[in-house]
């Protein structure tokens, strides 16, 4: 069930649920759209209506940060006992690709990422069959380069598209090729670095305390600190403001 949380729809879900809807898709052949969002991914929803718009017809939208998760707790008196973290839910969804031959495509990053990103999975799930992958081209796609990366991915036999382009193309990409792949799409971030070894993720205490962002923070300052700063105080201030009425979001304005 999708909730308004500043006026995107957030899926008050679990690992076990998106991985079935997941799985579910893919053996069916259907499109289904995924992302899992944090406050970073929400705030841009709030200030971008277009973006908005494609995130509020993705069909799974994953409260990924644990921020996100309190607050959809407490704004419609859920009992979500853990966030659905991206790259959690790719390791997941690999897990049951491997066991489902189901194979699975990558698309974004850099060719080295992508390399080692493969190995690593493979040497973690020997089953996963990889398809295919490409790299980002960094830059807006051309209408016949949008039918030809559709047409790769199709033709490789691929039944779930992983992919890491960052906030906002990625849901971008998700919204978009959606019904062209009928497969499930999935944004996934920075997954491609850490499952790569290429970033390290923060302790389990910082992410069960919501400071994952603290940990990013210390790892790039300069690139994220307005991210995380600003964004963050913006966020809790018009949650407190929606929280007590004060505010009523039009997810569809």
């Amino acid at each position: 069930m999708k909730h308004n949380l500043l006026g995107v729809l957030v899926d008050s879900t679990s690992y076990k649920d998106a991985v079935h809807r997941i799985v579910l898709a893919a053996r069916d052949g259907v499109g289904f759209s995924v992302t899992a969002l944090a406050v970073h991914g929400l705030m841009t929803g709030w200030k971008d209506r277009e973006y908005r718009y494609r995130l509020n017809h993705l069909d799974l939208v994953t409260p990924d940060g644990q921020p996100v998760r309190w607050a959809l707790n407490s704004q419609y008196g859920l009992k979500l006992r853990d966030r659905v973290y991206g790259p959690k839910l790719m390791l997941l969804v690999c897990e049951a690709a491997a066991n489902h031959n189901l194979p699975v495509y990558f698309y974004g990053s850099r060719s080295a990422v992508l390399t080692r990103l493969i190995r690593n999975l493979r040497r973690r799930f020997p089953g996963l069959i990889v398809a295919g992958s490409e790299e980002s081209k960094f830059r807006t796609v051309t209408p016949e380069e949008k039918v030809a990366i559709a047409e790769r991915i199709k033709c490789s036999g691929a039944k779930i598209t992983f992919v890491g382009l960052g906030c906002p193309r990625q849901e971008a990409f998700a919204y978009e090729y959606r019904d062209d792949l009928c497969m499930p799409v999935m944004a996934v971030g920075a997954a491609f670095d850490y499952h790569a070894g290429l970033l390290g993720e923060p302790p389990i205490f910082m992410q069960n305390f919501g400071l994952q962002w603290l940990y990013r923070l210390m790892q790039e300052p300069r690139r994220l600190w307005r991210r995380y700063l600003l964004l963050n105080s913006e966020f809790v201030c018009l949650f407190v403001l929606q929280r007590f009425g004060l505010w009523r979001p039009d997810p569809f304005g």
